[in-house]
């Protein structure tokens, strides 16, 4: 003959399952995705980055769009925090930077005027 079982064998059950799942932290597929995590951690890293070489934020998100933008706010708001606690100056970025090259002879014999474009044309 067939008994059911009682509730509290059924309470018992599911206690020790949930038990069970709950220490299954480990399994591919169950967490969060590690790829989302390091992008995230590359994007504070970038925001610190931008802190530390006097950049704007604007600036920053204009030199790295795909970086997530609450990321690089939050990292360079801690770094912002940490130079001002430590009394830590920014060192200046020298992106664009760029020395000019300077006059030579043979320069200075490059037409430097700009040409008719009109006079440039082929007439056929």
């Amino acid at each position: 003959m067939y008994r059911k079982p009682s509730s509290t064998a059924l309470r018992l059950l599911a206690l020790s399952s949930i038990l069970l799942l709950t220490a299954c932290d480990k399994i591919p597929g169950l967490g969060p995705d590690p790829r989302v995590a390091q992008r995230e951690e590359e994007a504070k890293a970038i925001g610190g980055a931008c802190r530390h070489a006097l950049r704007g934020l604007e600036d920053c998100y204009t030199l790295n769009p795909k970086a997530p933008k609450a990321s690089v706010f939050a990292g360079w708001k801690d770094m912002d925090a940490y130079m001002r606690e430590n009394k830590i100056e920014g060192a200046p970025s020298l992106l664009g930077k760029v020395e000019k090259p300077e006059r030579t002879e043979r320069s200075s014999d490059i037409e430097t005027e700009p040409r008719d474009p009109a006079a440039s044309r082929n007439r056929s």
